[in-house]
């Protein structure tokens, strides 16, 4: 089944993602490899797919997992979990209906 990741930063987290952002990557790069990844990105903070200083609120991923336990547990070990860039993580099941 499809679980969607919708993660919240704490404030001021641009510079701990950029630093967690090569292994966060790796994990999603080995999602899309296993065929497993919908979509993955993070939210800018300001309308801008470059946000600069401003840096990004959040991050979403889609992605297929066997249950919501191991969606949950593979959110737990993301590096930016590790890193505190994230202020909390939300996991729930994902239907997808379009395209």
């Amino acid at each position: 089944m499809l679980y969607a990741i919708i993660a919240t930063d704490v404030a001021n987290s641009l510079d701990a993602r950029l630093a967690a952002r090569p292994a966060h990557l790796e994990r999603l790069n080995l999602l899309k490899e296993q065929g497993r990844l919908v979509l993955a990105g993070p939210h800018p903070a300001i309308e801008s797919n470059d946000p600069g200083p401003a840096g990004f609120t959040g991050s979403l991923v889609v992605a297929e997992f066997d249950s919501l336990s191991a969606a949950q547990a593979w959110a737990d070990a993301d590096p930016y979990v590790g890193a505190g860039v994230y202020a909390n993580v939300v996991v729930k099941p994902f239907k997808k209906v379009l395209p």
